[in-house]
């Protein structure tokens, strides 16, 4: 089996415009691929964690990853897949997020000579000259057919500013310019960029002509993954200061049950025959196939040691040991608590465990929220001062416990 094939069979491909010329390229390592990341925040998080294991996957197979940082494209903003128009970014800002990007992917992919480079689209974007853009690139789109792209029309009714409008234009540039001066023969990407991809693939077709079809080719990247980064706290990072090594375990511990071995194959590196033989495994022993999965995401992202930590305090908590210096926590200020305690709605707003004092009242009228072992029955219980000096174990549902002390 080619390495085209193992996508194919574990659920990576979507769409492809040009598949005969894709599957060669890809399993005789001729691939110079590009995928594009924009620095929205300080840290990658577990949407872009399928691209980054994709990345990883296919410079194994001898292909050459080129990672393109959207430090010019981050100043206007990808409408795709939103309903209203993404905050402006300073430049320092996107600057510090390009950066921070960077430390992240090394863990993923070997940079260095022949091997992935970074590129960042500043570096070619924000120097254009307006006119000479229109004229060499503008006119190579048809405004008819991009109000037709998903990406535009979801914002048709809310309103589209001409600043966002030009995004797929300077995706497309970036293909054409890392084509022409990096090599690049193929494209990555979730299916909510598929109109921006075949942007791209049709400017090079229109400016270089036919002789440069088979080396213009577009690749989708099913976009399961942008559905993984989400819980009620907000977003589930890669950068341990913002999600910590046990946390980010916890979240693929408590994946639903049906999307199990979905991610298995998506996201793990354990061999196709390896999952085959779990997929036959009985319902009863779902628990262990969540622990495999959990365990081996959590060793590419933190490090076997953080894993083997992060294993030991899950086990350490469902078994009743509640004493784990690993478990997450949260250190309450004494303006927060207050003369009276604090009241237990609050707490849980104030450590994440509820994102508004309407879900932490849910919570507890549901009786999905216990105190050191005690189930909290009442809406107004507190918790005193002298309690949280010594620490008290939150535990939500069945398995997510928190640590909350005075500071």
């Amino acid at each position: 089996m080619g390495i085209y094939e193992e996508l194919q069979a574990r659920g990576l491909i979507a769409q492809v415009t040009d598949e005969a010329e894709i599957r060669d390229l890809i399993n005789n390592g001729g691939a110079r691929f590009y995928i594009g990341f924009d620095p929205t925040a300080d840290s990658l998080h577990v949407g872009h964690f399928m691209a980054l294991c994709l990345m990883k996957r296919l410079q194994m197979a001898g292909n050459k990853p080129v990672v393109l940082i959207g430090g010019g494209t981050g100043y206007i903003g990808d409408p795709s897949g939103r309903s209203d128009m993404r905050s402006m970014m300073t430049p320092e800002i996107i600057q510090h997020n390009c950066d921070c990007f960077k430390k992240q992917m090394e863990r993923f992919i070997e940079f260095g000579e022949d091997k992935a480079i970074m590129v960042n689209n500043a570096d070619w974007l924000l120097s254009l000259n307006y006119v000479d853009l229109l004229r060499d690139v503008g006119a190579c789109f048809s405004v008819n057919n991009m109000l037709r792209a998903e990406c535009y029309k979801q914002r048709m009714e809310k309103g589209l500013s001409f600043l966002e409008f030009n995004y797929m234009i300077m995706q497309a540039y970036d293909f054409w310019h890392l084509h022409n001066n990096y090599g690049c023969n193929m494209q990555f990407g979730g299916d909510d960029q598929w109109s921006n991809m075949l942007a791209g693939t049709e400017l090079i077709r229109k400016k270089e002509g036919e002789d440069a079809y088979a080396m213009t080719i577009t690749l989708l990247l099913n976009s399961e993954g942008k559905k993984m980064g989400k819980t009620q706290k907000g977003a589930v990072w890669l950068d341990p200061e913002k999600t910590t090594p046990f946390e980010f375990y916890q979240y693929w511990r408590n994946v639903d049950d049906a999307d199990v071995m979905k991610c298995m194959k998506m996201l793990t590196f354990l061999s196709l025959e390896q999952i085959e033989e779990m997929e036959h495994w009985p319902d009863s022993r779902i628990n262990e196939k969540k622990e495999i999965l959990t365990y081996e995401l959590t060793s590419l992202v933190h490090g076997k040691d953080e894993a083997d930590k992060a294993q030991q305090t899950a086990r350490n908590l469902f078994s009743g040991n509640v004493d784990d210096a690993n478990m997450p926590s949260t250190t309450l200020t004494a303006d927060q608590v207050g003369e009276n305690g604090i009241n237990i709605m609050e707490l849980l707003v104030a450590c994440g465990l509820a994102s508004s004092k309407s879900e932490a009242r849910r919570l507890i009228t549901q009786g999905g929220i216990s105190l050191d072992g005690e189930k909290v029955t009442n809406i107004d219980a507190s918790v005193s001062a002298e309690q949280l000096k010594g620490g008290v174990v939150v535990k939500k549902g069945k398995k997510i416990f928190h640590k909350v002390t005075l500071g």
